[in-house]
């Protein structure tokens, strides 16, 4: 009798091993400042820096996919997840992605290395890189990349995307996932059609940010001579501005509320709307804010 109660357990535990990932345990030199292109259909992606010139790839693939190798040179390497039978032809090959188990990716790359890195449903984290440009793709998965880059861009659909490190240029695109980035440089354009944006840094030299009915809070400094351009339909927009910024301010809300500490709005003679056009200290630079349902408010940024 013991022996056909446990049965059932014993039947349960093979099957758990059957199905469980294959471990991953690869490495291969690379230099400094390589190039690491990344791609992975289903499950995690974690990729953290570290001070050898040296990839290192741990984790467990999902059943159902390609024996898993690093290949390229020591200056640009890539990893991909395939699903067994694949060509290898395109991003991914979707004929086979239903038959092959989530894989998680734990990578190792130089500080100073430059990432490509593609995400159908897998989250990705990237942390502590410094110096090399990092590129994203990712459809439903968030996107949270604490490090220090010259040119971050990143397209999404549906994850979101977080930024707690600095980003000199910046281009952040999504469809429905909200845009978190306190700390954006001198260059950044900012696409959503229904996500929440919430930004701040600077000083900007150039900065355009536009949305359909994601509401957006945007706080920082304008540099010299620089501009920002902010387009909404239905989406909220509140702008905070350091009390001694330098620009020419243009807003104006079709039939949305419109309130700034920057002067006093003028209502439309026929018809609904409102606008502001005022000079802010020596006005050498350029702020346009547009919202056509949504409300406006430009504010002192304390």
């Amino acid at each position: 009798m013991k022996a056909a109660h446990c049965l059932p357990l014993l039947l349960c535990l093979c099957i758990g091993d059957a199905l469980a990932g294959t471990p991953i345990q690869l490495q291969h030199a690379a230099s400094a400042a390589a190039r690491v292109s990344i791609s992975n259909i289903a499950g995690s992606v974690n990729v953290t820096a570290w001070d050898r010139d040296e990839v290192q790839v741990s984790g467990d693939l999902g059943e159902g996919a390609k024996p898993l190798q690093i290949t390229g040179d020591n200056d640009q390497l890539s990893i991909k997840v395939e699903p067994s039978g694949s060509s290898g032809s395109g991003w991914f090959n979707f004929g086979g992605d239903s038959r092959m188990a989530p894989t998680t990716l734990e990578l190792r790359v130089p500080r100073g290395a430059s990432l490509d890195v593609k995400v159908i449903s897998a989250p990705l984290v990237i942390d502590g890189l410094a110096g090399g440009d990092i590129k994203v793709n990712t459809i439903s998965g968030n996107a949270r990349i604490h490090a220090r880059t010259p040119d971050l861009d990143v397209n999404s659909v549906s994850g979101g995307i977080e930024l707690s490190g600095q980003a000199d240029k910046a281009s952040l695109q999504t469809v429905s996932g909200e845009i978190l980035a306190p700390a954006l440089g001198h260059t950044a354009k900012l696409e959503t059609i229904s996500g929440r944006i919430q930004v701040g840094g600077g000083p900007w030299q150039a900065l355009t940010l536009s949305t359909v009915s994601g509401n957006v809070q945007l706080s920082g400094a304008l540099a010299p001579g620089g501009s920002i351009d902010v387009d909404s339909m239905s989406g909220d927009v509140q702008l905070r501005l350091p009390t001694d910024t330098s620009a020419k301010l243009h807003a104006s809300s079709f039939s949305g509320g419109l309130r700034s500490d920057f002067g006093k709005p003028v209502e439309a003679d026929r018809g609904p709307g409102s606008a502001l056009d005022t000079s802010l200290g020596a006005g050498n630079g350029k702020i346009h804010v547009e919202t056509f349902s949504g409300d406006l408010r430009v504010r002192r940024q304390d």
